[in-house]
């Protein structure tokens, strides 16, 4: 059975740098493919002595109104027993008219101002947005976090059965992922910024991470949510979720987020739950 990846969005959002990154880790690359052809490609991917498993097809730019014709095809694509996948990049509006405006690109639906054209092109694309099956913010990624979210969400085969868990650290004062399912708030945690020692490293240095859990609250808050997300996880799959984003988020995503939501997935790993840690701010 192979495995399709539809990777669609707004323009500026990172298609490009998906597209190379999914192309690393071989996936068979097909790129500004017209959705009229893409029902064609399946049936060759699964005529007998095809040894290509796993394709990935990146969306034409989005200069003509093509998205219900994306729709009918991935509909298509699914008929044929495939495993069908819909990875939508996205990033806010002011992020979007900032790359635009920064590199001096048009835009491809850039009939009048870049901020009129961003807007239209996400009221086109909201359709597409709804059936993704992964939503993909890339606001607050630069191209290196972008290939490095692209490698753990789609590095390994994913079965119709399966589902794909990320916990991501993050910090408020960065703003809000918009790709995330769940959030839990760790700010009521103390911080280690306060301290001298401690401010310089990260939830992933050894000092950290032995302050924070430190704290009997911090124990008992992972205690409840593993013992919530061991309850939900199933659930999820059973419905026929694909992936799911748990993020923990602090102040500035440096300590608390990070060292808590380290030993969230340390306990969800040691349960049998595969799944990857991203931490989006951490550098910062």
């Amino acid at each position: 059975m192979a495995e399709f990846l539809v990777v669609t969005g707004m323009s500026g959002a990172g298609r490009s740098t998906a597209a190379a990154g999914l192309e690393d880790l071989g996936w068979f690359v097909i790129d500004n493919l017209p959705p009229a052809i893409i029902p064609s490609v399946g049936t060759l991917v699964s005529s007998p002595g095809s040894e290509t498993s796993r394709v990935a097809l990146v969306a034409g730019r989005s200069g003509g109104g093509d998205a219900d014709e994306l729709l009918e095809a991935v509909e298509r694509l699914e008929m044929g027993a495939h495993v069908v996948r819909v990875l939508f990049l996205d990033a806010s509006d002011e992020v979007l008219i900032r790359r635009y405006e920064g590199t001096r690109r048009r835009h491809p639906r850039a009939g009048s101002g870049v901020e009129e054209a961003v807007q239209d092109e996400r009221s086109s694309l909201q359709a597409l947005l709804n059936r993704a099956d992964i939503v993909l913010d890339t606001g607050e990624l630069n191209i290196n976090q972008l290939r490095t979210r692209i490698v753990e969400l789609f590095s390994d085969q994913l079965g119709p059965d399966k589902m794909r868990t990320t916990v991501m650290s993050f910090g408020f004062k960065h703003g809000l992922p918009l790709d995330v399912d769940m959030v839990f708030d760790v700010r009521f945690l103390p911080n280690p910024h306060w301290i001298d020692e401690l401010r310089e490293q990260s939830g992933l240095d050894e000092g950290v991470r032995s302050y924070v859990f430190s704290h009997a609250e911090a124990d008992a808050f992972v205690d409840k949510v593993v013992d919530l997300l061991e309850s939900l996880l199933p659930d999820f799959v059973r419905e026929g979720k694909s992936y799911l984003t748990v993020g923990i988020g602090c102040t500035g995503g440096h300590h608390r987020s990070v060292a808590v939501a380290e030993e969230i997935a340390r306990r969800l790993r040691a349960a049998g739950h595969p799944l990857s840690v991203f931490h989006r701010d951490v550098a910062r």
